[in-house]
């Protein structure tokens, strides 16, 4: 169940492992909000879908769609991602006789309630990162409660696309030779966008081939925008409806992150795609890729040591080819089949 009609990273994660389980044959099925971003990714895949809300935990609507749902179909397992949703799947998967698993995405304070039901109630709970894992140890949940389950990946949706190189680079007025550094994800001054902005900057100050590509939008969009405006090797494109073929177009992508995140999903993505990656050396970023393998883990908030990790690369294109056909065998452990796989072999342990 996951009812959230957004589309960040914990729906993405729903998303992805309830196809790579459809496609191992499992009778895979869906409680989703029904203009969520959820149920439009899974229309005409091989999970069946059921609809209803959660807006807080005790939302009757939501009960009444999981109550029958639970009834209809006798499933061999519960499974829920939505900190707001624990509490109804928790009793009513014991008032059903089915056992429960839950997912924990965000590193955020659990409240006494939470922190309770995930400490002694019957379940299986999955930690994204191994960072994530000893957070939430630390908030007084048992060590033997919590398990790790990485992000799932579906690397056939992420190929390196040479013609989309060739001919997004020439759109964007980009020389073979000019280096091009991307950002993909929410401009938040707590994903580093300005620390990533000036060592731009300072980079192409001393090298003009560096350019930056940004992709996204969020809450500083303005003040980025405003930050990034006149500079001609800025390229502020926005979000877009595919990222995959654009980590094509980049010579690098940045996760310079000054506050923890628990995984770092576009890293991965990028290293499918055959990008070289860096990655701030917080949270659980470092958990995504191997530093000096397929990329580098930089201080978080140092811009002279990304202007400088930035440069590197582009005066080393020998390395930058090095570290980019490093990338997807890096990321062969988070193949989606696999981590359904485990996940389906975690029930009966």
């Amino acid at each position: 169940m996951g009812t959230n009609p957004g589309g960040g990273g914990t729906e993405t994660h729903m998303i992805t492992l309830l196809r790579a389980l459809a496609q191992l044959g499992v009778d895979a099925h869906a409680l989703v909000h029904p203009q969520g971003k959820i149920a439009a990714a899974l229309q005409g895949e091989a999970v069946s879908l059921h609809y209803g809300t959660f807006r807080n935990s005790a939302d009757p609507h939501g009960l009444r769609a999981l109550n029958r749902g639970l009834r209809q179909l006798r499933p061999d397992v519960l499974v829920g991602s939505f900190s707001k949703e624990y509490w109804p799947l928790a009793l009513l998967s014991r008032a059903h006789g089915v056992p429960l698993a839950l997912f924990r995405h965000m590193d955020l304070r659990l409240r006494p309630s939470t922190r309770w039901l995930l400490s002694h109630w019957p379940l299986r709970l999955f930690a994204v990162s191994a960072y994530l894992r000893e957070r939430l140890i630390a908030q007084g949940l048992p060590e033997e409660r919590v398990e790790v389950l990485r992000n799932p990946l579906s690397l056939a949706d992420f190929q390196r696309e040479p013609e989309a190189r060739s001919a997004r680079r020439q759109a964007l007025g980009l020389r073979e030779e000019d280096f091009l550094v991307g950002f993909v994800g929410a401009w938040h001054r707590g994903k580093g966008v300005f620390v990533l902005a000036d060592a731009i900057d300072a980079a192409h100050a001393q090298d003009a081939r560096v350019h930056g590509l940004w992709i996204g939008g969020g809450p500083h969009e303005e003040a980025l925008r405003e930050r990034l405006a006149g500079r001609s090797w800025q390229h502020v494109i926005g979000w877009q409806e595919r990222v995959t073929p654009w980590y094509s177009v980049m010579d690098t992508l940045a996760l310079p992150s000054i506050e923890p995140d628990t995984f770092g999903r576009v890293l991965v993505e990028a290293q499918a795609c055959a990008t070289p990656v860096l990655g701030a050396a917080m949270g659980g970023i470092p958990e995504s890729f191997a530093d000096g393998v397929s990329g580098f883990l930089l201080p978080a908030g140092q811009s002279d040591a990304w202007r400088d990790a930035i440069l590197r690369l582009a005066s080393d294109r020998g390395l930058c080819r090095q570290l980019a056909a490093n990338g997807p065998a890096q990321v062969e452990r988070f193949a989606a089949d696999a981590i359904a796989r485990e996940f389906l072999a975690t029930p009966g342990r």
